[in-house]
């Protein structure tokens, strides 16, 4: 779980967190009691308020929140008491204490290890602080704090998501300090929150605070101002033959996966872990027999990175590692655990060790299984034949009256038809397909019909042909000639090095699969990696330097780059693994890439395709994606001043954005669908530069801005067009909504999310409204910064009906008078 992503309101605002329980230590009346201390809500008298005057250094008063289960909090946001005018209360100072299991509690302390948190400077305005480092709690207390005796009054949010590791502690050997030329790194666990002496018991800290270390365990990210080796837990050999790590679950759990975040920069004798072997607790006892798990040595890259270790289904509350040296060193900054809780479990007692199931010894006397184990896999199996049986009937009814309802007349749509998206078994627009994986993330959240089932119930299909704005031939183009993608299509969004793959009509494809890739090979060895920025099933995006690049390059490529120094790229490396259909789509999307000349365009440079694993190599911005740039910026004016932040006018915001809709203009010039218009996929170089790119998709970094299917799509929800979600439509009209939340993330700064008051599920909801056009869909607030004629803008890419979007042309000009003007 990252920071950047895991921001969700949890409830207090929107009420799914119930008034029983949020509780305080005391209330000035019945009309200030805990449950009135929701963010943004002025029921009673306005507030939550304790009954006396807060003192000094006093933290006697609090207002607690159950979440009733594990979730990592990365986000507060406090409020005072306004009632209208009437209240001027409000908390100047708190501290936060949480607990795990309501008995054992913990102050929170920032990085650098101060417990109080500035709050309120006045009695309305609502202030957000980020919580660095996180905290994974049930149980969470404010607590003013004031220096001198006052009243207070509080109303208060929790953002971030359900905690589904399921880990309540690790404990280990403290981390070592490492003596290098110049000055020690400090590979102690800083922010672990169980007792710390020889070793840490009974805590959480930096291996489970979503933040990964960097390829150069020495340096830290920008945000944390702390010491040399501080994102990384380490242990040298001298001191230890091999290190334990014993973890505590909240409960007995299935698991599949442990991923461990390693350090591999070999040139300073650190290396990722020669071997791992694991032994399992379910009850009281150890199992006898351990997992052992090798990975693969390597000495070439010296990146960071995930090593995922297979548990094999074993069933554990508690799980001990035995992590064996590689070199003198061993660090890590991050461990994580997919698992799916005991209770769904429908498996046999796993192997009892490292083996795979079909070289396990096959007369082992001491491997029985129990008979309730045996009467439940019976029942499941007898129920799953049932419900089996049942699919079956369903699929040759439906063949039935689908040839009925061919006959049949096609009536109007009712203007009652719903938009209910809520959690169901089967969903319309993703029926092709699809498959029953179960997701990662334990959640069985699909799309449900938009059409109820009665006489009137028709295929997507044909419903579509039935709207105003689709009254015309299916094979007629939407808008200026672009495609129409298939409901199935919707599924292949993600390519296979992860990245969004742009959408292009068949006719094209055709047209350019008689061509020869006009780019030349590259040696590969010139290529020096630097990190890795996203993986996806097949295959890898690395950031690179490219030595001697413009020797390669021909002469439409302008580099203000001396020869003599290395060009930043971004390598799409496939796998050695991926299978024959994954070659052939990467050779496709290198084909693609090739055409595509323009300034706005990340423009493919060569390929190393000659041997694996194949790469293509593209250009690259030295300042990143727009997404992180402006997270970084201000606007210009008083406050950035006194911030002393790096500011952004609003007229290279609007430069900025007339050059993503130029970029976006060529490609749809091209009859080509972009899909994942975002700023997480535009690029910035000197001088405000934009380059659009396509690999945002596969980074950690922005895996919440993506909404997952059945454990199996992956899908920008909050950028998309209704259509593209309801009814799997991607076209030109479709990238131009993307672009209208695009332009409204560059006025915010990209400081939020779009809709991040809404979860992943209300999104889906409005787009409902959308559908229904009974005047109830939200839209996008127009940002403190934008003024009108931007924000008109915005609202027409909104437009409902795809023939009333403006085209990309238009755009782009109205942005260029706004900036000229």
């Amino acid at each position: 779980k990252h920071q950047g992503v895991c921001r969700y309101p949890l409830g207090m605002s929107g009420g799914q967190i119930q008034d029983e329980d949020i509780s305080a230590s005391s209330q000035w009346s019945e009309s200030t009691a805990a449950r009135y201390g929701r963010l943004n809500f002025e029921e009673g008298d306005g507030a939550w308020c304790p009954e006396i005057t807060v003192e000094p250094d006093s933290l006697k008063e609090f207002l607690q929140i159950d979440l009733r289960s594990l979730h990592f909090i990365t986000l507060v946001g406090t409020q005072g008491r306004h009632a209208g005018g009437i209240g001027n209360e409000f908390a100047q100072m708190y501290k936060i204490k949480y607990s795990r299991d309501g008995s054992r509690w913990i102050s929170w302390r920032n990085r650098q290890g101060k417990q109080v948190i500035e709050g309120n400077r006045n009695a309305y305005a609502i202030v957000l602080k980020d919580l660095e480092p996180p905290i994974i709690a049930r149980f969470v207390r404010f607590m003013p704090v004031t220096d001198h005796s006052m009243n207070v009054c509080m109303r208060v949010e929790l953002y971030g998501c359900e905690w589904l590791d399921g880990l309540v502690s690790y404990n280990a050997a403290a981390g070592e300090q490492m003596s290098l030329p110049a000055y020690s790194a400090y590979l102690n666990d800083s922010v672990y929150d169980g007792a710390v002496s020889h070793s840490m018991t009974e805590g959480l800290g930096q291996l489970t605070d979503g933040v990964c270390g960097l390829d150069d365990f020495t340096q830290s990210h920008d945000t944390h101002n702390v010491w040399p080796g501080y994102d990384y837990v380490g242990w040298t050999n001298e001191s230890f033959s091999n290190v334990e790590i014993m973890f505590e679950f909240d409960r007995i759990r299935n698991f599949t996966t442990m991923k461990v975040h390693c350090n591999n920069m070999y040139s300073r004798h650190v290396k990722v872990f020669r071997q791992v072997v694991c032994y399992f607790r379910s009850e009281a006892d150890w199992e006898a027999t351990p997992l052992s798990f090798s990975p693969v040595e390597d000495v070439e890259n010296p990146s960071a990175r995930f090593v995922t270790v297979n548990l094999a289904n074993h069933m554990a509350s508690a799980i001990k590692c035995q992590f064996y040296f590689a070199d003198a060193w061993m660090l890590f900054s991050e461990i994580t655990f997919q698992s799916d809780t005991a209770m769904y479990n429908t498996t046999l007692a796993p192997p009892k060790s490292g083996l795979t199931p079909d070289t396990q010894p096959k007369d082992d006397p001491t491997h029985k299984v129990d008979d309730s184990n045996t009467r439940i896999l019976i029942g499941c199996l007898v129920a799953i034949i049932f419900i089996l049986v049942v699919i079956i009937v369903i699929i040759l009814w439906r063949q039935v009256w689908q040839k009925m309802l061919e006959k049949a007349s096609r009536r109007m749509l009712d203007d009652e038809l719903t938009a209910s998206l809520s959690i169901q078994s089967e969903t319309f627009a993703y029926t092709h397909n699809q498959s029953s994986t179960t997701s990662e993330q334990e959640s069985n959240s699909t799309y449900e019909r938009i059409f109820p089932l009665g006489p009137d119930y028709q295929e997507p299909s044909r419903i579509i042909c039935k709207l105003p704005e689709f009254a015309q031939s299916s094979e007629e183009p939407v808008q200026d000639g672009a495609p129409h993608y298939a409901e199935a299509d919707i599924v292949n969004l993600q390519g296979v090095t992860g990245g969004n793959t742009y959408a292009i009509p068949a006719l094209t494809m055709d047209l350019l699969s008689g061509k020869d890739v006009a780019v030349e090979e590259f040696p590969r060895k010139l290529l020096t990696f630097k990190e890795k920025l996203g993986e996806g099933q097949f295959g890898e995006v690395h950031l690179c330097e490219a030595d001697g690049m413009q020797e390669f390059m021909n002469k439409e490529f302008l580099f203000d780059i001396p020869e003599d120094l290395p060009v930043l790229v971004a390598v799409k490396m496939l796998r050695s693994d991926a299978n024959k259909n994954a070659r052939n789509d990467f050779l496709k999307e290198i084909k693609i890439m090739s055409r595509l000349k323009d300034p706005n365009i990340i423009r493919l440079l060569a390929v190393c395709i000659y041997s694996d694993p194949l790469c293509m190599i593209t250009e690259y911005m030295e300042n990143g994606d727009l997404n992180q740039f402006l997270s970084r910026h201000e606007p210009e004016g008083q406050l950035a001043l006194l911030s002393n932040a790096p500011t952004v006018s609003f007229n290279n915001l609007c430069y900025m954005a007339a050059q993503i809709a130029s970029g976006m203009k060529y490609l749809s010039s091209l009859n080509f669908v972009h899909r994942d218009l975002a700023t997480r996929n535009c690029l910035v170089g000197k001088n405000y530069t934009i380059k659009i790119a396509d690999f945002g998709m596969s980074r950690n970094l922005y895996s919440g801005d993506y909404y997952r299917i059945q454990g199996r799509a992956v899908l920008p929800i909050r950028w998309m067009s209704w259509e593209s979600i309801l009814l799997g439509k991607f076209t030109t009209a479709s990238d131009v909504w993307a672009f209208g939340v695009t332009l409204w993330e560059i006025l915010n700064f990209c400081k939020e999310q779009p809709y991040s008051q809404l979860t992943d599920e209300q999104v889906i909801e409005n787009t409902g409204e959308f559908f229904r056009d009974q005047k109830r869909q939200i839209y996008l607030p127009q940002p403190v910064l934008c003024p009108d004629s931007l924000y008109k803008i915005m609202l027409s890419c909104w437009r409902r009906n795809t023939k009333e979007r403006p085209s990309f042309q238009e755009i782009h000009r109205a942005l260029l008078e706004i900036q000229q003007g």
